[in-house]
Formats: C-alpha cells, structure tokens, sequence
C-alpha cells in the first residue's frame, strides 16, 4: 500500500507540476487560436452567403483555408519553442508512441487541445456567428472514402510537423510556413469532401458545442 501511494503521489506531482501545467496552457492557448481563426473564418463565409456544396464557391474555400492555414501558422510560431507546437490529439499521440513525449505529458496536451477547440467554438457559437452547427464536421461522400482521405491528409500534415518542429535535425525556422501550407492545401482539397479535419480537437470541439457526434470516429 505504502509503494502504491508513493507512485500515486509521484503521478500527481508529475501532472501538476509547473512544466506540465505549462505545456498544457501552451497547447490549450494554441489550439484555441487555431480553431478561434479556423471556424471563426467558416461564420465569415456563412455568415456572407456562400454555400460550402459542391461546387463550392471558390472564394469561400480560400477563405476557410487560408483561416485554418494562418491560424496554425500562428500557434506554430508562438508555441514551437514550448511544445513542438502539436495542437493537435493526433501529433500528440504519434510523438508518445515514437517515444518524443511522455505519456504524462501527451495527455495533458491533449487535454488542453480538447479544451482550447471546444471554449474557442463555445465563443464563437454564442458571441460572434450565429450560424447553425459553426464549424461542425461532416462526410459529404462515404465513410470508407472519407477515412482514407482524412488518413492521408492527416499523415501529410503529422510528418510535416515532425520533420520540421520534434525532429532536432529538421529546420524549425521553416516549421511555421510548411505546416500552414499544409493546412491549407489540405483545406483546398477536402473541405467539400470531409470538412478536412486533420486534427481530432479540430473536430471535438464543435460536436461538443453543438452535441453533433455523427462520423466523428473518422476523424479520430
């Protein structure tokens, strides 16, 4: 019993240490702003009468992507240094398997990735847009067409991140610029297909908000 209440009491050290706590606010603060920028530019687009069907008007799709692009351009520059700049349950959860972050640590970025998406699409639903179900992800061809194409755009984005901000041989200078590129050409192929998620907070937050949970294991 006495080992046992040790071990819990090291784990909870661990998790509320400063370091940890820091890394979570890093990742929740991050990840708000990228989904804030991300959705928020999908209320601009609704909110002006585009129509996000196929075929879908062009200058709607740039805005939306050039939003989700710019927004993790941002939380890359501001948080690479702290994180990695993960921002995403995905990137977090391949760097605790490949051994780049702890588990202790993994958990509460992603804590903070869920948290940060979830309060940035509650602002933005309540305050900002009214636009039914803002930013809610949806497949618009079959399911095992959208789980392939959210694999790949995922994998593009998750080894753009790790060949750049974790792997200490990448060039972090140019972390920022290749992932927003990503993000944004992601965006340009997949939103009138699957929403283009990429990232599962991306997608938690506004199934959370507006209780909409239909397909959303495809985009974990």
């Amino acid at each position: 019993k006495s080992a046992s209440a040790n071990q819990k009491g090291l784990l909870m050290n661990e998790i509320l240490s400063a370091n940890n706590l820091r890394g979570l606010a890093a990742e929740l603060i991050a990840t708000f702003t990228f989904v804030f920028m991300g959705v928020g530019a999908v209320g601009v687009v609704l909110g002006a009468g585009f129509t996000l069907v196929s075929p879908m008007d062009n200058a709607g799709l740039v805005i939306i992507a050039l939003g989700h692009g710019l927004g993790i351009f941002l939380g890359v520059v501001v948080i690479g240094r702290i994180t990695g700049a993960h921002m995403n349950p995905a990137v977090t959860i391949a760097a605790i398997i490949s051994g780049n972050t702890g588990l202790i640590r993994g958990f509460s970025y992603i804590v903070g990735q869920l948290i940060g998406a979830a309060f940035a699409v509650y602002l933005l639903d309540q305050f900002v847009w009214s636009v039914p179900n803002l930013g809610l992800h949806s497949l618009n061809i079959p399911v095992g067409d959208g789980l392939v194409l959210e694999v790949i755009l995922t994998f593009f984005l998750v080894f753009a991140i790790f060949a750049t901000m974790i792997d200490k041989r990448g060039n972090a200078a140019w972390g920022p610029l290749a992932i927003g590129i990503v993000v944004f050409v992601d965006h340009l192929i997949a939103v009138p297909l699957t929403g283009a998620s990429m990232n599962p907070a991306r997608s938690f937050g506004p199934a959370l908000i507006h209780g909409q949970w239909a397909d959303q294991w495809v985009y974990w």
